[in-house]
């Protein structure tokens, strides 16, 4: 090489470390590579100079600098950079290659191709260099590029890590799931624009907002998903045809795999691996933060289960009556489980019959219940196990059916099944499994208060029940009378006598004679209200209550009693009866009321009984 040639080169070093010795820590790749360019430019009187990198996993080259605006690569050496891939590919050697007005120069280091440079100039004005000068550019200039790209990158990772130690203090600095899988999300989207991505996440992942986020599901289109979940390792998925490659990153914790983070490298081959190490570590820090706000929700849970609980039994174990026990229950249930429907249903001793206690939620007392009472009553006396069914219509697939999710936990007290709570919503697999569990453990702590308002209530009514009658007693509808004069504005009284009953007993005996009065109680009850009073008042003679009824009704009540008893009644029997009534517009007194029924009975059973008498304050008989 000649003087002039030398002096070339050496003023080409000596500007490269000028260009690089300047940057004094204000690093920019851009600026770099220009001032590069602008140094050959000069110093070898080309016209214009394009700087292509070489892109190993593609296997192409691309613009990434040039003396004038970056357009579409040379023309004229179009295929020789296709055929220096190709020539890359297979390891061989490369070398500077002239055309009448253009030079092309690869820029090698340590036998890797990282890009070509192409020198635009007067035709034939680069046939004046020897191959040695070209050579010794190609050397220079591959390792300026080399060591750019090598700050470029050092920048590159600067600022990934910047980023990540942002991403891990926001992570960390909130116990909101939402956050941290949007902070994701947002993160992947400022470093890697042109990329996809999912977060394919393990459990219930609803009212996530517009997040790309799938349910992670095993089947023959995600086995390196599920690879990555269960290894928890990295894996990847590189398809030829179309054109991309994907990494599955588990989302890992201390205590487990939360999910996936799936990246889609689009027009690649091979994902690159400048970016598997940062967001592997990515979603490393991501799964931390994950189970960390993962175990903060279920403390929080935990903390409000307990309170729920502890609030529930607080409230049950406070002598409530069973109706205000299981309307607190129902109230409870649906609030906190978000459910539809709430029902407690009593079992029969011998599990033959079911009965829906009253403050259970309407829909348990309509017709179209009574397909999840059978069915579930079934099931349970038959495992005595809980039941959590995601979706009804399954398991009766003949039947129409609303409401498809279903929980049902037993209520058992010393081992025998008392009943059970049934808790239904119409969307299917609408309760999470947790919710289950609190069902079971609320039921549990709560099935001891319900048993024992069952009791004491079966207690206070056994005090005020006659034994023979199962009617109340005369002294509780003597208070019930009383309370009615002070609060209702109007009463119906009668007085029921059997007729004849002397005659039963001598003819047929008196367990015929209980037998008959059983049956006239039974009448009774089946036609009158639940707030109205039936009670024995003294051997064959009942009585009737009817708060808030006129006497124009207590009559039609009393004369439909009249013809049942002569119709049903076996040995038949007859019935006299005395009506008398009140009303608030009138001066008026429990004894007055009983003395005019008295005398209407009376009246009755000496005009040829089996007859109503109606004994009016104003003493009118009908």
């Amino acid at each position: 090489m000649d003087t002039l040639e030398r002096q070339i080169i050496l003023n080409l070093k000596s500007r490269f470390f000028d260009i690089i010795d300047t940057e004094n820590g204000f690093f920019h790749y851009e600026k770099l590579l220009n001032e590069m360019l602008s140094a050959i430019k000069s110093l070898t009187g080309a016209d214009e100079i394009t700087l292509y990198a070489f892109n190993e996993w593609k296997h192409e080259f691309f613009a990434e600098a040039a003396t004038h605006p970056v357009g579409m690569q040379s023309p004229a050496f179009s295929g020789d950079l296709k055929r220096w891939a190709e020539k890359n590919r297979e390891f061989q050697s490369l070398g500077a290659e002239i055309k009448e007005d253009q030079i092309m120069i690869p820029l090698v280091k340590s036998s890797q191709l990282l890009g070509c440079l192409i020198l635009t100039g007067q035709p034939g004005c680069f046939h004046s260099y020897p191959d040695k000068v070209f050579q010794e550019l190609s050397q220079e200039c591959g390792q300026f590029f080399d060591k750019a790209q090598g700050l470029a990158k050092i920048a590159s990772e600067e600022k990934r890590y910047k980023q990540l130690y942002r991403v891990t203090e926001k992570f960390h600095s909130s116990m909101d799931m939402d956050m941290v899988l949007g902070e994701i999300i947002y993160t992947l989207q400022e470093m890697y624009p042109t990329f996809t991505y999912y977060l394919l996440l393990s459990q219930d992942n609803n009212n996530h907002g517009d997040l790309p986020i799938r349910d992670l599901e095993y089947d023959s289109e995600n086995i390196a998903a599920m690879q990555a979940y269960v290894t928890g390792a990295v894996q990847f998925e590189d398809s030829l045809q179309e054109m991309r490659s994907v990494l599955y990153a588990p989302l890992k914790g201390k205590q487990g795999v939360y999910g996936v983070l799936q990246v889609i490298a689009p027009n690649t081959i091979i994902f690159p691996k400048s970016e598997i190490e940062f967001i592997t570590l990515l979603a490393n820090t991501a799964g931390s933060a994950l189970e960390n706000a993962q175990l903060y929700q279920q403390s929080k849970r935990l903390i409000a289960d307990l309170q729920l609980i502890n609030e529930t039994s607080h409230r049950l174990n406070s002598n409530l009556r069973l109706t205000e026990t299981m309307n607190f229950m129902a109230e409870q249930i649906l609030h906190s489980f978000d459910a539809e429907e709430a029902g407690f249903i009593l079992i029969s001793s011998d599990g033959a019959n079911a009965n829906v206690i009253q403050d259970s939620t309407e829909f348990f007392q309509r017709k179209e219940a009574e397909i999840y009472i059978e069915y579930i009553m079934t099931k349970i006396i038959k495992e005595k196990e809980s039941l959590f069914i995601g979706d009804f219509s399954l398991q009766c697939e003949e039947t129409i059916t609303f409401y498809k999710s279903i929980m049902a936990v037993p209520m058992t007290q010393s081992g025998a099944l008392k009943g059970f709570a049934l808790v239904m919503h119409s969307s299917p697999y609408h309760f999470l499994f947790e919710t289950f569990k609190l069902l079971q453990s609320l039921i549990h702590h709560s099935t001891l208060a319900f048993t024992n308002s069952i009791l004491r209530e079966e207690l206070e009514k056994m005090v005020v029940t006659d034994h023979l009658t199962k009617l109340y007693s005369r002294s509780y509808l003597d208070d019930r009378i009383h309370q009615s004069m002070n609060e209702d504005h109007e009463g119906t009284f009668m007085l029921v006598d059997i007729d004849d009953f002397k005659s039963i007993n001598d003819n047929y005996g008196h367990q015929v004679g209980d037998e008959i009065i059983i049956q006239v109680a039974n009448l009774i009850n089946s036609n009158i209200r639940a707030t109205d009073i039936g009670a024995r008042w003294g051997g064959e003679e009942l009585a009737l209550y009817l708060p808030g009824v006129s006497l124009s009704a207590g009559a039609f009540i009393a004369a439909r009693l009249v013809r049942k008893v002569c119709e049903i009644t076996d040995p038949q029997v007859t019935i006299s009866c005395g009506v008398s009534y009140w009303s608030s517009g009138k001066k008026d007194s429990y004894d007055a009321l009983f003395k005019r029924a008295d005398k209407a009975l009376y009246t009755a059973k000496n005009s040829g009984k089996n007859k109503v008498i109606i004994e009016s304050a104003a003493d009118s008989c009908i």
